[in-house]
């Protein structure tokens, strides 16, 4: 078993070095033919873009900015509000509070609610990002993915003069906790199957099992836009801790002990489990490259599903990092998620 820092070296030490900067054009004007290839490369933005939002769990004013970052940097957070800065990068192992959101630690230094931009740079496929954000917690703006989604197709989305490695699952991993689990198994792509139980009559009355196979499937369709959400009869414990703060039908489905309360409905028939589906893959993007595996869970939440990636990386027999340098080499299962970017 390895521990959580011989884990995150043994990732560092297998990764492929990258080219940036001076480097990269260097490299690119000496060997011409390598900027030709057709392999799946790395991805950051084209462009600074910024946006402002509340904190669901603070309930405070949060401005954000999404930066470029050179290759192999990975996603990395940085709270700006503080003197110093204080960097937080994308880390399972740095994942501290797991109560209704991931948070990350370090130091006593706090950043929650992760979980959704995560996982809407995992469905874009943006492996290299700087996030400066001014609190402690990133904005819910509506309460899904979708506004993440935009913000970075809007600031646009570039190729980069280096390979995107995959974290591929070898063997089955699982964690339980009663009747909750959570797994991994060895799959040439990336899909995900979630149950979810809550003995709701609102909830109930929905899909409470999603499958969704990125071979055919779009993350911004069919995942991005579900929402998370609440139930009235928890609010008063939850602001008790400090939780759910900013919490609204804004941001949220709310619902009392029978029906939703938002006029507007559900943008999904399965919306709720959707979600969940949402949350897992961002909370599962916290190991610093996309998966090559299949994800099934019941009932599991951001606290499963990083015990998960945990007793993975724990396990050098159960993952390697592997690169696609031909189009032949890319597995059916990821070419669609990952469509070919040419070099700007």
């Amino acid at each position: 078993m390895l521990s959580p820092v011989a884990a995150i070296r043994q990732i560092r030490h297998l990764a492929l070095p990258g080219l940036s900067g001076r480097d990269a054009r260097i490299a690119a004007m000496q060997h011409p033919r390598r900027n030709q290839t057709s392999m799946l490369r790395q991805r950051t933005l084209k462009s600074v873009i910024r946006a402002t939002g509340v904190g669901l769990h603070s309930g405070v004013k949060v401005r954000i900015a999404l930066r470029p970052a050179a290759p192999d940097t990975g996603i990395v957070f940085c709270r700006v509000d503080l003197d110093p800065p204080v960097e937080l990068k994308a880390n399972p192992f740095g994942v501290g509070d797991t109560r209704m959101a991931s948070v990350l630690e370090q130091d006593g230094v706090r950043l929650g609610t992760v979980e959704h931009l995560m996982s809407a740079l995992a469905g874009l496929g943006i492996d290299n990002l700087y996030v400066d954000v001014d609190a402690a917690e990133l904005p819910i703006m509506d309460g899904s993915a979708a506004p993440f989604v935009y913000l970075l197709q809007s600031a646009g989305i570039e190729a980069q003069n280096a390979p995107k490695r995959f974290l591929r699952v070898k063997k089955p991993v699982e964690v339980n906790e009663g009747d909750k689990w959570a797994r991994l198994d060895p799959y040439d792509g990336f899909k995900l199957d979630f149950s979810i139980a809550f003995n709701h009559p609102a909830v109930d009355q929905t899909g409470t099992r999603v499958a969704v196979d990125f071979a055919d499937d779009s993350y911004t369709r069919d995942i991005s836009r579900a929402r998370t959400f609440g139930f009235t009869q928890d609010v008063e414990a939850l602001r008790a801790q400090g939780l759910a703060l900013g919490g609204s039908l804004d941001n949220a489905i709310v619902m009392d002990e029978y029906r939703v309360l938002n006029a507007e409905g559900l943008r999904l028939p399965d919306e709720f489990a959707r979600h969940k589906v949402l949350d897992a893959i961002g909370d599962l993007y916290l190991a610093g490259h996309p998966l090559l595996a299949a994800f099934s869970a019941n009932k599991s939440g951001h606290a499963l599903n990083n015990q998960l990636l945990r007793v993975l990386l724990a396990d050098a027999s159960a993952w390697e990092l592997v690169s696609f340098e031909r189009d032949e080499a890319v597995p059916a299962g990821i070419a669609h998620l990952y469509p070919t970017l040419q070099l700007s």
